[in-house]
């Protein structure tokens, strides 16, 4: 056991309702805010325990597939010494106490949710269990020390038993415990076992779950937008004498995002939208194509940037280099294409209002219907639902504010939701890039000095401009600033070029583009040393501790000997080196991300027309204590069949100021048949000194082992992604 010190200023609340509920929750000293707290509400706890032994977590942060539902739960439940299936979990309102401390806001992202919880709410759950045990103790006259807790109940040494329901009344009476003992590893209960099952399966099954699309309210109606198609344009005019014609239709109202049709149901909403007769202004994009947006980004790419990281004397480091290597690597925009489009239902009344959505930050909400209507934050209700997917669009707005202004003019209740046409192409982007990397070889092929340039969109100057300091984009540099090579002189620069493209923070962020460069350019740096790949990164890792300045999310500190470990075992679990047969290659890569350190070997085949088909990867994951190991697993495999999309399939093109894709046959994402039939992931043992995010790196650690394996396979360097045919080809 150890202990954790809890103070007053940390206690929230214990509070009664009637004294017939007990209410816990703390606030962790929080680092400095990149983001204000928009709102508090009135306060909530993370524990909810009536009189009748109910037990509820209260969920603070938002579901969207990665399993907080559950291995929340499995952190209350496990201090609290309770059964997992006796935990009911809600979704908290917008409120301070439910900031997410990496953040400074009431934010599901980063991989962080597990993280910020981990000591949180195993306080909470260690406090309430203590409180319960005094208030039994007090009851019969013994001592704390004489009883313990087990399954809902506090148990005395002569046997006497009493539910923690039944205690509640006198438990809110006692004062909060200064320190409480947290459980050890050894004697966990839940935490790192197999045999849990998700909370949220049977309501998922039986449709009892609500997601923002599913939402009905007495007096809803619905509405779709007809939106502007090209990115600038404007509605100069239009005719809805067919729309109002239309069966079911009630309003249409021209709200920002284009013209909203509400009526009784979705179809008829929908139905009556395509019946509109739009004459657009296409503004000054309309013959903006893909091709001048690389070449504007090509201009920009000659500019110095913003120096993020930098040691020794790069000029002296590579004027002493034996060898030279560069390389540019390019990356397209990407799509969230969430599996639930995005909606909300927003009722906006005369001085009070509701929303009900799948939000990743709900904490905004009520300022912004506040902005939008000038109703008082506090009296705006925000309902978090399921999330239908998101990776990173539900942190946005629009949808939100779509529906605030539909209801606002329809004086009703109102569900706006997207079809997948609107998604696809009102979306913000992962950003597209230019990488630009040289570097200096010795003597003996190890890279003495390295030079890293990268050009893209910053998303933060759009959506976060406070936290763009001297032209550097925290979230920009991430996958690179953390840097894992033991280079002497080294100098990396970042280049904030905008486009009219909005972008958007897309699953694992600039991981996914930084990282995917980098490690394909060790690569290239093995190939020019006539070196295996997994021995030459084993042979130059930064052993030492001196911190990332940017790497806010990540470690924060060089990994080396987690990157050795991981690459040694993958190295063997895979049968690295291997003969695989013609037209077959193996590739690697490796990455810390959230504190999680990953490494994976990517087994291809590419056939004659350049066509690829992942068919086995490996993969070592060191993420510290696994919470949910079952759900660990999954989202290892989901982040992998993620960045598979990602390498050989999608992206987001533009032609006359217009998105392209406009449905998964234009944006294509992995089929079950092309996903790769072995999937073997191992995870390394844990001290339990800390925990690391898993819902993101696996995304960015596979595309450039793809991109190495294809090297493998063919000899061909692609450095345009996706890896198609025709990039591989003209590589």
């Amino acid at each position: 056991m150890f202990k954790a010190r809890v103070n007053r200023r940390e206690f929230l609340k214990i509070g009664t309702t009637g004294a017939t509920a007990l209410t816990i929750g703390f606030s962790l000293q929080i680092k400095p805010k990149p983001v204000a707290a928009e709102y508090s509400s009135n306060a909530n706890a993370w524990i909810k325990i009536d009189n009748k032994n109910k037990i509820t977590l209260v969920c603070d942060r938002a579901e969207m597939g990665q399993d907080v539902y559950t291995s929340l739960a499995m952190l209350i439940a496990e201090e609290l010494e309770v059964k997992i299936q006796k935990v009911a979990v809600e979704f908290a309102p917008p409120g301070e106490r439910y900031i997410n401390a990496f953040f400074g806001a009431q934010l599901t992202g980063g991989s962080t949710s597990v993280r910020d919880a981990w000591e949180k709410l195993r306080k909470a759950g260690a406090t309430a269990r203590t409180m319960f045990i005094n208030a039994a103790a007090n009851k019969w006259e013994v001592s704390p020390a004489s009883c313990y807790a087990k399954d809902g109940y506090v148990i005395s040494e002569n046997g006497k038993k009493a539910s923690y329901g039944s205690l509640v009344k006198s438990a809110v009476t006692i004062e909060m415990p200064k320190d409480v003992q947290l459980k050890s590893k050894k004697d966990w209960r839940l935490i790192g076992k197999t045999n849990v099952a998700r909370l949220d399966t049977p309501a998922k099954i039986d449709g009892t779950a609500q997601f923002g699309i599913d939402t009905k309210v007495p007096g809803m109606l619905y509405a779709a937008v007809k939106m502007v198609p090209t990115i600038g344009g404007k509605i100069i005019e239009f005719d809805d004498t067919r729309a109002r014609n239309s069966a079911g239709v009630k309003h249409i109202v021209k709200i920002d995002a284009g013209i909203s049709v509400i009526a009784d149901s979705y179809w008829n909403a929908k139905k009556g939208r395509d019946l509109l007769s739009v004459k657009y202004d296409h503004g000054p994009n309309r013959k903006l194509d893909s091709a001048q947006i690389w070449s504007e980004m090509e201009q920009a790419s000659d500019k110095p940037g913003a120096t993020f990281r930098s040691s020794g004397d790069l000029a002296i480091g590579m004027e002493k280099a034996q060898r030279k290597v560069s390389a540019e690597y390019r990356l397209p925009f990407l799509s969230h294409s969430p599996m639930e489009p995005m909606n909300a239902m927003a009722n906006i009344e005369e001085d009070q209002a509701t929303v009900i959505t799948g939000a990743q930050f709900p904490q905004i909400i009520p300022s912004v219907v506040n902005e939008q209507t000038g109703i008082p934050p506090e009296n705006v209700k925000v309902v978090t639902t399921f999330l239908g997917g998101s990776f990173g669009r539900r942190g946005g707005m629009d949808y939100v504010i779509a529906a605030i202004q539909s209801s606002k003019s329809a004086k009703a209740p109102v569900n706006l939701i997207w079809d997948r046409e609107d998604d696809l192409t009102n979306d913000n982007y992962r950003p597209a890039g230019i990488f630009q990397l040289t570097a200096g070889l010795d003597g003996r092929g190890k890279v003495s000095a390295m030079k890293f340039h990268s050009t893209s969109p910053s998303i933060s100057a759009v959506q976060w401009p406070s936290i763009v300091k001297d032209g550097i984009d925290p979230f920009a540099v991430e996958g690179i600033d953390n840097y894992p090579y033991a280079t002497k002189d080294l100098n990396f620069t970042y280049q904030i070029h905008s486009t009219p493209i909005e972008p958007g923070f897309w699953r694992s962020v600039s991981h996914t583009v930084n990282a995917v460069a980098l490690e394909c350019f060790i690569d290239e740096c093995a190939a020019a040393a006539n070196q295996d790949p997994i021995d030459y990164r084993i042979s130059q890792l930064d052993m030492g501790s001196t911190k990332h300045q940017w790497s806010g999310l990540s470690a924060g500190i060089p990994v080396g000997s987690r990157m050795k470990n991981v690459l040694e075992n993958v190295r063997s679990k895979s049968n690295w080196g291997k003969a695989l047969g013609p037209n077959r290659g193996a590739g690697v890569a490796v990455m810390e991300g959230y504190n999680t350190v990953i490494a994976m070997v990517a087994q291809v085949l590419v056939d004659d027309q350049f066509q690829v088909y992942l068919e086995k990867v490996t993969a070592v994951v060191d993420a510290g204590t696994i919470v949910h190991p079952d759900q660990a697993l999954a989202q290892i495999q989901g982040s992998i069949n993620d960045g598979h999309s990602a390498a050989l399939w999608s992206e987001i093109t533009l032609k006359n100021g217009q998105i392209e894709q406009n449905n998964f046959d234009s944006y294509r994402i992995a089929r079950i048949n092309e996903s790769p039939k072995t999937l073997d992931i191992t995870f390394v043992e844990s001290d339990g000194s800390f925990v690391g995010g898993l819902g993101e790196p696996g995304t960015a650690v596979i595309q450039p082992a793809i991109g190495n394996a294809i090297f493998a396979a063919t000899g061909k360097r692609c450095r345009n992604l996706p890896f198609t045919p025709e990039n591989i080809n003209a590589s």
